[in-house]
């Protein structure tokens, strides 16, 4: 194991009617001016959206609403966010729905309080602001990404066509009810929950020692993952799959499974900057390029697929795994090509060129990339 330090800072407040059983207590801790931050409006059509005004109400909360939150946050959004909490002296961020929600209001909550420009501090100087953000607080409706586990955020600039990772306030508290999940799309649920399955992949194929508890969880985490999407196949409407997904979300971007190692997430890194250019949907771009990037790299770790594969889908062998997890993501009806993605510009050999060259290369994976090898998967995934 490498050195650590582990400190968790979000209270969870886990299951059926956990906003009105805790929420009314947590907010007492805070100022009166809340920013009420949420997307397109479907929080309004389920309940969700009465229900917690209606708390926030009654806790005397003065309401400040920011909507149309985009599924890609743009560093646009967040710049709209950060002006209107200074203007109104906002004491809270409570942010309402799925990943990018809650990742655009962590970079809104540092760049509230301080006249820095963040994207540039940060993805241009390499430095981290010192200035204590806006405490924050995340009711997710839609699970997969685990945004509300953690201090970091995936934010898109698209004026220098970058999506990519930035860190500032992890929530203070969560509310996971996944009962406000149930209203949600079908493949919206399938594609979230196959981030969560890529999110503890690319966890496990990080550099490591051997037979470390992260590898043992991570594998835990991806068995049951699968198991309750096949649940949702059956029954798209299944709480107790809902209620698992929504905690094997959680516990694949906690840190548990980064503690004392190095990890992979160059899938993840190639889908970024595919998003960055195409706006295409982030469960559903890593359920394209997963199977073509472990077949790139499947005899640089072949002890560590054959385990997977046989943890998780019940088969014998590095390259069984890898066809494994292909034939689940068929099974699961999520795209399976570039062309089925859904995305603002076409996808040509020529736009994946741009995205492969702009793609971040790590080193913590089995094998580092070249910007060529990833143009050559872009391209096996056309």
């Amino acid at each position: 194991m490498e050195n650590f330090v582990y400190e968790y800072p979000t209270k969870v407040c886990f299951g059926r009617g956990a906003a009105k059983a805790n929420l009314p207590g947590i907010l007492s801790a805070y100022g009166p001016n809340v920013l009420l931050a949420y997307g397109g409006g479907s929080i309004k059509k389920n309940g969700v959206y009465e229900e917690i005004t209606g708390i926030l109400k009654e806790a005397g909360k003065n309401i400040t609403e920011f909507t149309g939150i985009m599924p890609n946050p743009t560093w646009a959004k967040v710049q709209e966010g950060a002006n209107l909490a200074r203007e109104r002296k906002i004491d809270l961020v409570l942010a309402v729905g799925g990943g990018s929600v809650v990742d655009c209001c962590k970079i809104v909550c540092a760049q509230a309080v301080t006249g820095e420009d963040l994207w540039d501090l940060e993805m241009v100087r390499h430095k981290i602001s010192s200035r204590a953000p806006i405490p924050l607080g995340a009711v997710v409706t839609a699970s997969g990404t685990g945004a509300e586990m953690n201090g970091g955020a995936v934010i898109t600039n698209e004026d220098a066509k970058i999506k990519g990772g930035m860190f500032a306030a992890a929530p203070r508290f969560a509310i996971l009810d996944p009962e406000y999940t149930m209203s949600l799309p079908r493949m919206q649920v399938l594609s979230g929950a196959f981030d969560t399955l890529s999110h503890a992949m690319e966890t496990y194929f990080g550099r490591s020692d051997r037979d470390n508890v992260s590898d043992q969880v991570a594998l835990a985490i991806m068995h049951s993952t699968v198991v309750n999407m096949r649940t949702l196949l059956r029954d798209i409407q299944d709480y107790t799959a809902r209620s698992n997904l929504m905690w094997t979300s959680a516990m694949a971007e906690n840190g548990i499974l980064k503690v004392g190692r190095v990890t992979d997430f160059e899938c993840h890194q190639m889908e970024h900057q595919l998003g960055a250019y195409t706006d295409c949907n982030h469960g559903q771009g890593l359920a394209v390029l997963h199977p073509a990037y472990y077949r790139h790299i499947v005899k640089d770790a072949p002890e560590k697929f054959a385990r997977l594969g046989q943890v998780v889908f019940g088969t014998e062998g590095a390259q069984a795994a890898v066809d494994a997890l292909a034939a689940f993501i068929k099974e699961c009806g999520l795209p399976t090509r570039l062309t089925e993605l859904r995305s603002r510009t076409e996808i040509t050999p020529e736009l994946l060129r741009q995205v492969a060259d702009s793609v971040n290369l790590l080193q913590g994976g089995p094998r580092q990339l070249t910007h060529d090898e990833v143009y050559e998967i872009f391209m096996e995934c056309m």
